[in-house]
């Protein structure tokens, strides 16, 4: 059966697991819950604590393989080496963030018959280990990390975004630069148009015609601009509502501007 994963801002219904004494049909059954609810969510593994069951129980996915390794009442008993990695948890859905754990482990855990085995685990079968066990111990990631990693995932939380909040919003952006180019179009259309009252009839076509390969340009520029600026305005969820007004003011501006000198432009040249 597939249950519940219990996520963030919910708190877990248990503190901290309690190691299995008794090896029946219910332990079974909880496994098989949970190798369900695994699969149903395409997660690597699974503890008890993480479906509000406060038995402890982790079950995971073998490495480079769909089977599933149980293992009950789980003890890391030696560790070496330390990595950082980018972590993400079903806890916090859609979040990641960077945590410093061993990078070899060794542990101990009872099957559900209750028989003794011990594993060594590396690379990211360890990591993967380390952050289920955490859980039997009423913990998270959310426990693991540094000073200045926590105050960032907390404005993840915050925002419910993993990218990386900034503390306001930033006066320049690149999109400045598309702004730029279409004024300098702009200004050099005003230039044609002045022009052309100092030149003769031939020459003044010729003008036009650069005016419309210039008025082109500057339209592609806009819809490029447009659709460009929003994508970097989502890059800062803090501001974004901000950005989208001041988008849509700018392009709308921008437009006017390059159809009031193109009409100028139509009756003077």
């Amino acid at each position: 059966m597939i249950r519940e994963i219990i996520t963030y801002p919910t708190p877990p219904s248990v503190e901290y697991a309690t190691d299995v004494r008794v090896f029946n049909e219910d332990i079974f059954s909880l496994i098989e819950d949970m190798k369900d609810t695994i699969q149903a969510n395409s997660l690597d593994g699974l503890a008890a604590f993480q479906i509000g069951n406060y038995y402890n129980v982790v079950v995971v996915k073998e490495e480079n393989s769909s089977n599933f390794l149980e293992l009950i009442n789980p003890r890391i008993i030696s560790q070496s080496g330390k990595v950082t990695t980018v972590e993400k948890t079903a806890y916090f859905p859609k979040l990641s963030a960077k945590i410093t754990r061993y990078e070899t482990i060794g542990l101990v855990y009872q099957d559900r018959f209750g028989n003794q085995h011990s594993l060594n685990a590396d690379g990211d079968f360890s990591i993967l280990l380390q952050r289920k066990i955490d859980y039997t111990f009423g913990s998270s990631f959310l426990n693991k990390l540094s000073k200045e990693e926590k105050k960032l995932f907390t404005k993840k939380l915050e925002f419910g975004s993993d990218i990386a909040i900034s503390e306001s919003c930033p006066t320049v952006f690149k999109r400045d630069y598309i702004i730029k180019v279409i004024n300098i179009v702009m200004i050099t259309m005003i230039i044609l148009l002045i022009g052309s009252l100092f030149v003769n009839d031939e020459a003044s076509a010729g003008f036009w015609q650069y005016q419309t390969y210039l008025f082109s340009t500057a339209i592609v520029l806009n819809v490029i601009y447009f659709f460009y600026a929003q994508y970097e305005g989502k890059r800062f969820t803090s501001c974004t509502s901000c950005q989208i007004g001041n988008i849509i003011g700018t392009t709308v501006i921008l437009l006017i501007k390059l159809f009031v000198i193109m009409s100028l432009s139509y009756f003077i040249i």
